[in-house]
């Protein structure tokens, strides 16, 4: 039997991490913004609206999320 070389497994893409999160085409993590799944009628407006926007992480957090969605 041939020896098999050290190769090192493949990553997944983290299932739940792909339904909330999205890479974009330069490899920017997007997600929409907490806070606009139920209760909206004692928010304003203007704070739902704000709400609709989506949300681009930074820093340290972006790299593992990126890693974790396999980009």
């Amino acid at each position: 039997m041939p020896k098999k070389k050290n190769m090192k497994r493949k990553e997944k893409t983290h299932k739940g991490m792909k339904k909330r999160f999205k890479l974009t085409r330069k490899g920017k993590v997007v997600t929409q913004r907490p806070g606009k799944g139920h209760l909206m009628s004692g928010k304003s407006g203007r704070r739902k609206r704000k709400l609709s926007r989506r949300h681009t992480l930074e820093g340290i957090i972006a790299v593992k999320a990126a890693r974790l969605l396999g980009g």
